[in-house]
């Protein structure tokens, strides 16, 4: 197994050149959800080059794709991310998610035929808000999948992924515009409904348990001062534990929208952006595999504390993680007192420290793959454990 690690390595830092260089041209040219065109195309460029069978468009998606290399009795997946934030660019680092993702399926097709594997790179759409895995997910993306993998920049490294359940929203108020200062009476002010239900989510804040979060944006509100606004929307997450707590969480965030309808005389209408995404749930022998991976490669990982809090953002990998076993650790590229989806974080995700930690990222997941499939070996001789941990 040492012989097909160092294999791997090999691979990963021959390629390192070209993979730093698809991060850096993704972090220059940001797309958004569902508009992440030019990354589709150039993320699985290089896997193509390489040997890989790559569908476009995968299962409908116009900004998915697929690659598979090998054809061996253990699938490993690779989750590669592009999509970046509004506004803030690759202000979450998924351009370092991406290249890491394909440096760690380069590494691990190396190996492939010996190792017994398949491997796989999922491209993921639309994570910041659209839920583009679990869209893959309901068309039969995934299926059979031994393990599923990615790894996530942040300040510093946090092996375990325990994110939020998470509800999209966008919320719009419709009332009646009228000339502010001549006819106000004849005017239903949309705004107002935002500042109603803020209020109320607000004082709700009281009962909700400590680790609920309720956030979001007025995205419009009106377009000049003296017409009183006949249409407002806006964007509301509403964050739990686990999606049985966000079930019954997310009803009462909406009583407060209902409460701005109400008092304001505005009709309301609430869409989901996406699906709900789920609470993550981590395979345990794979998270050892990928610390003792990292660690010898010189990782370090940080105490419980302000920095090491990334690994509660909320992502469409927890829905991949109840289907198939997952891990979903995060790599620190040297940022504080930067912290993700900051304007300071997005400068952090090139450069020294985040080339780096896209290598040993690609690497330990390469590792990693490579544990999982010696260990179903062990087990199928006999000399290991049946059963997912």
């Amino acid at each position: 197994m040492r012989r097909l690690k160092e294999a791997s390595r090999a691979v990963v830092a021959e390629h390192a050149d070209a993979l730093i260089a698809l991060s850096e041209r993704l972090h220059a040219d940001p797309e958004t959800a569902w508009e992440e065109h030019r990354a589709a195309a150039a993320v699985p460029a290089l896997l193509e080059r390489a040997g890989f069978d790559v569908t476009a468009s995968y299962l409908g998606l116009d900004t998915a794709f697929h690659a598979r290399f090998g054809s061996g009795p253990v699938r490993i997946a690779l989750c590669a991310e592009y999509d970046a934030l509004p506004g803030l660019g690759h202000a979450c680092g998924h351009n370092l998610i991406a290249a890491s993702a394909v440096g760690a399926a380069l590494g691990l097709a190396a190996v492939a035929d010996e190792a017994g594997l398949t491997v796989e790179v999922y491209g993921t759409p639309a994570e910041e808000g659209g839920g583009g895995k679990i869209e893959l997910l309901d068309r039969g993306a995934f299926q059979g999948v031994d393990l599923a993998m990615m790894v996530h920049p942040a300040p510093v490294d946090v092996a375990e992924a325990r994110p939020f359940a998470v509800s999209h929203s966008k919320i719009a108020y419709t009332g009646k515009s009228a000339h502010a200062a001549a006819y106000p009476e004849a005017g239903v002010n949309a705004a107002d409904g935002f500042t109603v239900a803020q209020v109320a989510i607000g004082l709700l804040r009281q009962q909700l348990p400590p680790s609920a979060r309720v956030h979001g944006v007025v995205t419009h509100a009106g377009d000049a001062p003296n017409a009183i606004p006949e249409r407002a929307t806006g964007r509301w997450y509403v964050r739990a534990e686990t999606l049985a707590e966000l079930a019954e969480l997310e009803p009462r965030v909406m009583r407060a929208f209902e409460a701005g309808a109400l008092a304001t005389g505005c009709e309301l209408s609430v869409e989901a952006e996406s699906k709900p995404y789920a609470e993550f749930r981590a395979d345990e022998s794979a998270l050892a595999h990928y610390r003792a991976n990292a660690v010898a490669l010189g990782r370090e990982f940080a105490p419980p504390g302000q920095a090491a809090r990334m690994n509660r953002a909320s992502t469409d990998m927890g829905n991949v993680s109840q289907v198939v076993p997952a891990i979903h650790p995060y790599i620190g590229i040297g940022s504080l007192p930067a912290t993700n989806h900051q304007r300071e974080f997005a400068a952090h995700c090139v450069g020294g420290l985040a080339e780096r930690a896209l290598l040993d990222g690609a690497m330990a997941l390469a590792w990693t793959g490579i544990d999982r499939a010696a260990g179903r070996v062990a087990t199928e001789t006999g000399h290991g454990r049946k059963g997912r941990s």
